[in-house]
């Protein structure tokens, strides 16, 4: 019966997180008062619990609401610690979906760079989690380099103690502290440190603080003139409600470059914000604090685009990455990666989020991205609309860029998705099965400004041209119109 009426009231409070209205705010704060006293037993109710907090925090309907919802948020490791005294298992807190909750860990094989800059900041948070660890043949292979006389042992001998071995070197200092120290101290370029620690697939876990974590985690330490929080008194911005070639044209928000040391913890807050969720992005991992922009979208959206330094560019695309902040909650990030007047770009709203503003927030960074970058083209990854990403397929994302202007580049498809539009305009409450959205999600898709060279990137792959190179093609100073062809 509790669980029953637990979940009518996070119903009540899912419908109306979206309904901006004075009767709706004062309903949503009473539920709010009614939830916080109640103590909640099932993970799947806590999770919804929580998602629907960052919602509301992200999207407040007034200050009362924010204060409340940020008021239930900052108490959550509380609940999470109820769960574990009632010997109720959290290990499914863990999980990719739900990760980075108040009060819990992630686990995985972090990178290198991961690995060394949580140390860095957090090293009391970080401990190899050996539970999980089947790999011994690989400590075989590296830890010889920095443990005298260890390969007596492991190259001849079955069963080889390797955190003995550990214990006895690293004396005093944490495991994981002083292996990485020992990875720094080996006279090879970072890359090649990188490749041997990355080899040896070592477990970390890590257990973030409140303010590391997608609970606690706010846009803070970096300073901006303009920044309130945005309350929502009216409707959300529809889909139907963009014309995104109309958008794109609008001129873009004015761009700050950040100090190197706001740039840094602009990088540092992407970085721990996809951590959490169990992401590593290139442009994060990597980014340039010297090359950090802010722009203010409107709304209480804020946005981080970060750029790479010269030795981690890619040989023809530039890059850039960029971190999404809605009333200093972590909702998102973005991609895009330019050659001439073509961006490929990835955008990935945390789902939590996607009930909020998503056309209209696209739509506003397609706009920053066309000036920043001069672009003028922008096309998808098989990836992002649903090809072999279950998730794409779940939540019609072929329709959602589709809706907005984008079409298939592979005419097949594009065929496909002209017949299945007719369906939808004359068979009342047709929708697309899940099989017809995987034929869709084939092809990519492009949306185009320039109408004069419509076409021209529809054959285009990036790694055609490294194919050639491969068989001893050279690449001299091509034309615009030569690059295309050779990735055709």
């Amino acid at each position: 019966m509790l669980r029953d009426n637990t979940s009518s009231l996070l119903a009540q409070l899912d419908e109306l997180k979206t309904q901006f209205t004075p009767a709706a705010a004062r309903r949503l704060n009473q539920l709010l008062e009614r939830l916080a006293r109640i103590k909640i037993h099932d993970i799947d109710l806590l999770v919804r619990y929580h998602e629907l907090l960052l919602f509301v925090r992200a999207y407040p309907h007034n200050a009362s609401i924010a204060r409340a919802a940020e008021r239930e948020l900052r108490g959550f490791a509380n609940r999470v610690s109820f769960l574990e005294q009632q010997e109720i298992d959290i290990a499914p807190l863990e999980h990719p979906e739900v990760s980075g909750i108040a009060g819990t860990s992630v686990t995985d094989t972090f990178s290198f760079y991961i690995v060394r800059r949580l140390l860095q900041r957090h090293p009391s948070q970080l401990q190899i989690y050996w539970e999980w660890f089947e790999s011994e043949n690989r400590l075989a292979a590296t830890w010889p380099r920095f443990m005298p006389l260890l390969e007596e042992d492991a190259l001849v001998e079955a069963n080889v103690p390797y955190r003995e071995w550990l214990a006895a070197a690293r004396g005093r200092s944490p495991e994981l502290v002083w292996l990485m120290e020992q990875f720094d101290k080996l006279p090879k370029t970072e890359n090649e440190r990188a490749e041997l620690y990355d080899s040896q697939q070592l477990y970390v876990r890590w257990t973030p603080s409140f303010n590391l974590s997608r609970t606690g985690m706010r846009l803070s330490g970096i300073k901006s003139p303009g920044r309130k929080c945005f309350y929502h008194r009216g409707q959300l911005i529809q889909r139907r409600e963009i014309d995104l070639r109309k958008e794109i044209a609008e001129p873009s928000p004015e761009l700050e470059k950040l100090s190197p040391q706001e740039g840094e913890k602009a990088l540092d807050m992407a970085r721990d914000a996809s951590t959490v969720r169990y992401r590593e992005l290139y442009g994060f991992t990597h980014g340039d604090p010297n090359h950090v922009y802010r722009a203010e979208l409107g709304r209480g959206v804020e946005i981080f685009i970060m750029s790479l330094p010269p030795e981690r560019r890619l040989p023809l695309r530039s890059y850039h990455a960029v971190m999404i902040y809605k009333n200093g909650v972590a909702i998102g990030y973005f991609e895009g990666l330019s050659l001439f007047e073509r961006m490929e770009s990835g955008f990935n709203l945390y789902y939590t989020f996607r009930d909020g503003e998503t056309a209209w927030l696209y739509a506003r960074l397609l706009n920053v991205m066309h000036h920043f970058a001069n672009v003028t083209a922008f096309s998808l990854d098989p990836y992002q609309i649903g090809f072999e990403n279950e998730e794409g397929i779940q939540s019609g994302a072929f329709w959602f860029y589709r809706k907005l202007g984008f079409r298939p580049t592979d005419p097949e498809v594009l065929k496909l998705a002209l017949k299945e539009e007719k369906k939808i305009s004359t068979r009342k409450g047709y929708r697309t099965s899940a099989a017809m959205l995987r034929r869709l999600a084939r092809s990519p898709m492009i949306f185009e400004l320039d109408k004069e060279h419509v076409g021209d990137w529809d054959n285009f792959q990036i790694r055609k041209i490294g194919f050639k190179v491969q068989r001893g093609l050279r690449l001299e100073k091509m034309s615009r119109r030569a690059i295309i062809k050779l990735g055709s």
